[in-house]
Formats: C-alpha cells, structure tokens, sequence
C-alpha cells in the first residue's frame, strides 16, 4: 500500500454545524424542511435518496443547491476545524512513507484553504469531484495518472457513496465512525477496515505494512 486517499468533509474535517447551517439558511428559500442535530443522528443510516425524501428535497436540486452550500463553507471555513488527532495521524503517515491525497465532492479551494489554516504540510495531493456521485471517476483518473493499481491504494471515508464508488474500482475502503454516514448502512457494502479513533486508522494501516 502506497497512497492513502481521504475524504474530506467527516472525515478529516469536523465541518457538520457548518453545512448545517448552510442548508438551514437555504431551507426556507427553495421550501425543504431545516436539519437539527438530533436528525444528523437519527438519519445516520439512511440513503441520500431517503434522506431527501425525509426533508422534501427533491435530488435534482442538487446542482443548484451545492455550489451555494460550497461557496458559504468559503465564507465561513475560519469556523472549521480538522477533528482531533486527525493532523498528528496525517503526519505520522506521511513520515512512514505514505502519500497522502484528498479526494472530495467539496472544492479543491476549499480544502486548501482549510489545509493552510491547519498548516497541515503532509497532503500531496487535492483532488475534487464535482459530482457528488462521481468519486469513482475520480478515482480512477488518480490510478491512470500515477500508474498505480487498487491494492497499492486505501480510501478513507464516512460515507456510503464513498464506499460504493470504491467498490466500483476495486479500492479498499476503511469506514471512519464519526462522520455522517451509521454502520448499519456502511456494513452492507464490505469495508476492509473500520477506525473509532484516528490512532485506529494509523494502527491498521501500519500493522498491514509488508
């Protein structure tokens, strides 16, 4: 295993209450119902499609609604942070030999300027897509640029489609535990890892060295 992919949002950045507020703020302008903090987890194992249908989204929204949503992170990203541990586990990885990419439905100016914010050093890479179910593309092109297979890469992610996307291109998967998406809906999908903490994602990752 040579490259670790990540995502990005609920994964390495604790960016919830902002796109919380962002959809709540768009909420009563295209008249779908606002998100609380109970619903994030009370809606933890259910699909995108059923998440729609629970707040009257309707899906083919999506294009108009997301680059708004993008452009208030922008605004507003002073208010992001990384989760604990996550910069510490970064490095460690990359100072074992690791490179370290993001690949993210958020835009690549985003997450620069939360990189910088963080000063975090150890990411070689941005790679965003800019369909929210395109990541496998993405992946792919990844592969086709560096000439690497599926069992030289590692995904990590928090989301179902982000799993699926992986599977689509035959890249193994670890499930982190404290983003958006519940178990119950990931487990369906056959994560090779699963990681609690961020130390968890350094321990599985190092303890499968060669």
């Amino acid at each position: 295993m040579k490259y670790i992919l990540f995502d990005f949002d609920g994964t390495l950045a604790d960016s919830a209450q902002l796109y919380m507020n962002a959809w709540n703020l768009l909420a009563g302008r295209y008249n779908f119902k606002p998100v609380t903090k109970e619903d994030l987890v009370s809606t933890r194992n259910l699909t995108i499609p059923e998440k729609a249908r629970q707040y009257d989204f309707p899906m083919h929204k999506l294009p108009v609604i997301l680059p708004q949503i993008y452009r208030y992170f922008k605004e507003h990203v002073n208010d992001v942070k990384l989760f604990e541990g996550i910069k510490e586990t970064l490095g460690k990885l990359a100072q074992n030999g690791y490179i370290i990419v993001i690949v993210s439905s958020n835009s690549k100016e985003n997450i620069d300027l939360l990189l910088q914010q963080e000063q975090i050093g150890s990411v070689s890479q941005v790679m965003s897509s800019s369909r929210i179910f395109g990541k496998d593309a993405v992946i792919k092109k990844f592969m086709k640029i560096h000439n690497c297979a599926p069992h030289e890469m590692l995904y990590v992610g928090d989301e179902v489609r982000d799993i699926v996307a992986c599977n689509k291109v035959s890249v193994p998967f670890m499930w982190v535990s404290w983003g958006l998406d519940g178990f119950e809906l990931i487990e369906k999908e056959k994560p090779k890892y699963v990681a609690h903490t961020p130390e968890e994602i350094i321990d599985a990752i190092l303890s499968n060295q060669p």
